[in-house]
């Protein structure tokens, strides 16, 4: 046996009002508790060993009554279905029931070795990338296509091709510090390397796309105390240009 069309939707919709009703029990105590209790967080690899970790320790300081379960996955995490307090998402978001909170930008930029342009020449224009080889991070930025942004708004979107293929971006990091050719990465991954000399920035006059910075939890009505005053750290932490600055670790 089976529900009709219209015995299915009935049914949905009453889940919808029982989800009202009890949300409606103890809204003031749940959005006014103190800060408190286990928080889940959940976030990609890089940004969250780079720049979450830092943070959610100050965090935790400054809310002793707080334990944190921090989850690094660059695989899409549903926050209902995982029981994530926090996702932190980069990107344009897609439509959704979940509640969201824009935090910021993260921009990229194109970077390489002192030594590697040094012996092949420093590219002045996007064209000339596909005559260098280049360490492609196979997750955005268009893969082994990146497109950028000239000084007048002209467009271009350029083919590049290496000897190092990785979807993990320390690796391609290395590879860019190591000399293997000129990388695109986020601003927070390459900071140290172009404070050190490491690496140092190409194509400066050129912008990459930039990625919008959100926070994703599960109701966008009520959200617990611990939740809201969480993501108004991050988002006073990662106001201006966040990426430039050293982690908030102290």
């Amino acid at each position: 046996m089976s529900a009709t069309e219209i015995g299915a939707l009935y049914y949905e919709k009453c889940k919808a009002i029982q989800r009202e009703l009890d949300e409606a029990d103890s809204p003031a105590a749940l959005l006014q508790s103190k800060v408190r209790g286990q928080l889940r967080i959940s976030t990609s690899v890089a940004f969250g060993r780079r720049v979450v970790t830092p943070l959610a320790l100050r965090f935790m300081r400054e809310h002793p009554d707080v334990t944190l379960d921090l989850s690094f996955d660059d695989r899409y995490v549903n926050p209902v279905e995982q029981g994530v307090d926090v996702a932190l998402r980069m990107g344009r978001l897609a439509d959704s029931a979940l509640g969201a909170r824009y935090l910021g930008t993260n921009p990229w930029l194109t970077a390489a070795a002192p030594e590697y342009l040094a012996r092949r020449g420093t590219p002045t224009t996007p064209a000339e990338l596909a005559q260098h080889d280049c360490p492609v991070y196979s997750s955005v930025q268009g893969d082994d296509r990146w497109s950028f942004t000239g000084p007048n708004g002209e467009t271009a979107s350029v083919p590049v091709k290496g000897t190092l293929r990785s979807n993990n971006l320390s690796a391609v990091l290395a590879a860019c510090r190591a000399g293997l050719g000129p990388a695109v990465l986020p601003w927070y991954v390459a900071r140290e390397s172009v404070a050190d000399g490491a690496i140092v920035p190409v194509l400066t006059d050129f912008t990459l796309p930039t990625q919008e910075l959100h926070a994703v939890f599960p109701s966008p009505k009520l959200v617990p105390g611990k939740v809201s005053t969480f993501i108004d750290f991050l988002k006073l932490h990662l106001d201006g240009e966040w990426w430039k600055r050293a982690p908030a670790n102290s």
